[in-house]
């Protein structure tokens, strides 16, 4: 976990919600779900095995360990999960190294979220040296903290990494909202017991208690966050349908 910016607010109760925003990043905030996909496919092309596209719902926004044994028993590839997972990650910096696009409303939303003093954490299943040029991209100072997928034990769909970004920033998970885009990021933001904004990149997600869908980052300022807290205590799905 890397720390940019210290926090300074109290755990009174007295902090609007949501008094911290998680926000995941493949699929989320940058547009290289698509990438990672490119990447894998290269790789096991380079292995003779061809990735058939039903694989890239399973494996998207999973962290490098589930990927790997996944994509290893699918083709039957000769290759270890050890072997595997530095080849992957070295492809998709490669085409990281091209340029990537910000997902539509993700720089607006960080402006925003830093602009009025709410802390964040950029939250990834992605490994520490993936995660530290995105950020680097997108400015330092657009997060608090970050917490890669090899930062700890348990990657996502584990709620751990949740649960660490919530610790770091000194709040109750229940008191953050997650902003993710795929099942196994839904799955570890709720684990942990966070309100879940959804963004779906690869496949459709349902909206459910305490969870919102929304058709893209364009949609969420910090009033709409705000404005969750009401229908969750309510028991009903967050936001619009």
């Amino acid at each position: 976990m890397t720390t940019f910016l210290p926090t300074t607010h109290g755990s009174g109760g007295g902090t609007p919600a949501p008094r911290a925003v998680l926000l995941d990043m493949d699929g989320t905030l940058v547009d290289t779900e698509g990438l990672w996909w490119d990447a894998e496919v290269a790789v096991f092309a380079g292995l003779g095995h061809t990735l058939a596209d039903h694989h890239r719902a399973v494996v998207s926004g999973g962290p490098m360990g589930r990927v790997g044994r996944h994509l290893i028993e699918a083709t039957g590839a000769a290759i270890t999960l050890e072997e595997l997972g530095p080849l992957i990650n070295a492809a998709f910096l490669t085409r990281l190294g091209d340029g990537f696009n910000l997902m539509p409303g993700a720089r607006r939303l960080l402006d925003e979220l830093t602009g009025q003093g709410v802390p964040t954490a950029l939250v990834s299943a992605s490994d520490r040296a993936v995660v530290d040029v995105v950020s680097t991209v997108l400015g330092q100072g657009s997060f608090t903290l970050t917490v890669a997928g090899n930062d700890l034990r348990r990657n996502k769909p584990h709620p751990d990494p949740y649960l660490a970004a919530a610790a770091g920033l000194g709040v109750a998970p229940e008191e953050c909202v997650a902003v993710e885009d795929t099942l196994t990021g839904v799955a570890a933001a709720e684990a942990a017991g966070c309100q879940v904004v959804v963004v779906p990149s690869v496949v459709p997600i349902p909206p459910a208690h305490r969870r919102s869908v929304v058709a893209s980052l364009t949609e969420v300022d910090l009033r709409y966050l705000r404005g969750l807290w009401p229908a969750a205590r309510a028991g009903e799905p967050a936001g619009p349908l």
